[in-house]
């Protein structure tokens, strides 16, 4: 339900519940669909819109409707986590590029959903549901598998316990079965996922790891069906998500922690 324009709402509120009316899906909204998705009044929308705009925070395209702007964006890459994590991360990315001309994508847990904080795309590779700064589901994404995994049993029950969106026909949506392949990220730290969240894309995930041992993110690489052995590719991505845990400061014999 769409939160209503209640008098004892802060203006940063309304501003804070507008700009994030956008999300994966939903990345162009108009006037009216912001005031339908906030549950402000129009002009109250098209002021506070208008506010925005002017500030950098969206943009407007020829069409009328709005997106977010650059400023935003930028403001949003220099968040602590995401920035050392991109920033530590992007050599050991560079690395798995150049040996596969593939995507290969770094993500966090935020919520119920995983974020996309960097990837790296070859001009052939196949569209993928969403770009950096999308969000992906946890249960049928190889990085939402892992963070998922690793997130700890009231997210697990959360997620699991609620409805299941099926994106493929080869989604898995069963929670026992989603339960059993989780258990199986955590044994090995790696997910294989194949065509549940795009048809004929294959995923190929693994956890990132701070100092404490908590995983913090994952990174994957995303593949064409039948285009390279996923299990040849394992190691080499397994790999590179130990190394950047070492830059976190993670060591071998460095319990991994859950939740």
């Amino acid at each position: 339900m769409p939160r209503t324009s209640e008098p004892g709402r802060s203006v940063s509120s309304r501003l804070l519940d507008l700009l994030f009316s956008f999300e994966a899906g939903q990345s162009e909204l108009s006037l009216a669909e912001l005031g339908r998705k906030t549950g402000l009044p129009h002009p109250t929308a098209r002021r506070l819109v208008r506010e925005l705009t002017a500030a950098g925070a969206l943009e407007q395209r020829e069409n009328g409707r709005f997106v977010v702007g650059l400023r935003l964006w930028q403001l949003g890459t220099l968040a602590p986590l995401t920035e050392s994590l991109r920033t530590m991360a992007q050599p050991y990315m560079e690395d798995l590029y150049s040996a596969l001309h593939q995507h290969v994508q770094l993500a966090v847990l935020e919520g119920r959903e995983a974020v996309v904080i960097e990837r790296l795309s070859a001009p052939q590779a196949l569209d993928l549901v969403s770009g950096v700064g999308g969000r992906l589901p946890l249960h049928c994404s190889g990085v939402g598998k892992i963070l998922l995994g690793h997130g700890g049993t009231e997210l697990m029950n959360e997620v699991l316990g609620g409805p299941l969106q099926r994106f493929t026909s080869r989604t898995v949506t069963d929670p026992e079965a989603i339960r059993r392949e989780l258990a199986e990220c955590r044994r090995t730290g790696s997910s294989l996922v194949r065509g549940e969240l795009t048809e004929g894309a294959d995923s190929i995930a693994t956890r990132v790891m701070d100092h404490e041992g908590r995983v913090v993110a994952a990174l994957s690489v995303v593949v064409r069906s039948s285009s390279v052995q996923t299990q040849a590719v394992l190691p080499s991505v397994i790999t590179s998500g130990l190394a950047i845990s070492r830059r976190l400061g993670w060591q071998p014999g460095i319990k991994v922690r859950q939740g």
